[in-house]
């Protein structure tokens, strides 16, 4: 029974922070689609934006020896990258999903090539605090409610919701709509990028083609799970990572099971919650989900 015991306790301990920092890179990411769905737009393209923030962090940051310089510059190539798509959905008036599917394809495309010459390159990076806990994590944890009381508590934010809602009604208020969308959807891929920056320069430590393995997307559908609330991004997102360290876990307990099986099981358990809040949200109506009201004209069509 003791021997037990210290095994569940060993198993236990760290479980929290392994989860928060597991979490860190998509909470990120779910901040940004959070921000850019608000402003009635859904980039399908953060999963391309994710990916060129990892490869250019990690480039950077092997070439200056600085993980911070690193950060900065995944960021700035994630909004670099949703400028396509803000130029297809706003300027080209292109299909929302169209534009997003081949923004994820160039920045596929991009970060396979650029990142070629970096795998196995090793790099300089952030020295983990007490516990574990790396200064990505603690951002990633105080953007949240920094991005919840600008969104829900400011003039500005005000005006973002309003364009979310309706552009012809916001127009009439004297905002500059495509303005706004412009600006949630270059915030939406900054906070993308510095996402895959976090999962190569802090969370893996390492560059290889296609690591982020659909985080971008499930990121999108988390959203929903979060009722496009950003105070509910934090527990939608260690949803998330505490499958992954769970999954992590396991395999190192030697148990029974294929490791592919167990590298499912973040995403299982993120399919099997926004199963269950889409079918919540189908019995009480479509207004009881919280989604902005031109975003549901744009899933409707």
């Amino acid at each position: 029974m003791a021997e037990l015991h210290a095994l569940f306790n060993e198993f236990v301990a760290g479980l929290a922070v392994s989860a928060w920092r597991s979490a860190t890179p998509l909470l990120f990411v779910l901040l940004g689609e959070c921000l850019t769905q608000r402003v009635g737009r859904i980039n399908l393209g953060v999963e391309g934006e994710m990916l060129v923030g990892a490869v250019t962090a990690y480039g950077v940051t092997a070439f200056t020896g600085n993980p911070w310089v690193g950060l900065a510059a995944g960021a700035l190539a994630g909004a670099l990258l949703s400028c396509v798509y803000a130029w297809l959905t706003i300027s080209a008036q292109a299909n929302q999903f169209a534009a997003g599917l081949a923004v994820w394809m160039l920045g596929f495309g991009l970060s396979a090539y650029a990142g070629a010459s970096l795998v196995g390159l090793p790099i300089q990076s952030f020295t983990p605090w007490a516990g574990g806990i790396t200064p990505t994590m603690l951002i990633a944890l105080l953007l949240v409610p920094v991005i919840a009381l600008w969104l829900m508590r400011t003039r500005t934010g005000l005006r973002w919701r309003a364009v979310g809602e309706s552009e012809s009604g916001a127009a009439a208020a004297g905002i500059v709509p495509w303005r706004v969308v412009c600006a949630g959807v270059l915030v939406g891929g900054l906070l993308a990028g510095l996402g895959g920056a976090a999962l190569s320069v802090d969370y893996t430590r390492t560059w290889a083609e296609g690591m982020t393995a659909g985080r971008g997307l499930v990121a999108v559908g988390l959203v929903i799970v979060a009722r496009w609330n950003p105070w509910l991004t934090l527990p939608a997102a260690l949803l998330f990572g505490l499958a992954e360290a769970l999954s992590l876990r396991l395999q190192t307990t030697g148990i029974g099971v294929s490791a592919q099986l167990l590298h499912m099981l973040p995403y299982v358990a993120s399919l099997a919650v926004f199963t269950f809040t889409c079918a919540r949200m189908g019995a009480r109506g479509a207004s009881s989900g919280g989604a902005p009201a031109g975003l549901r004209a744009v899933l409707e069509r």
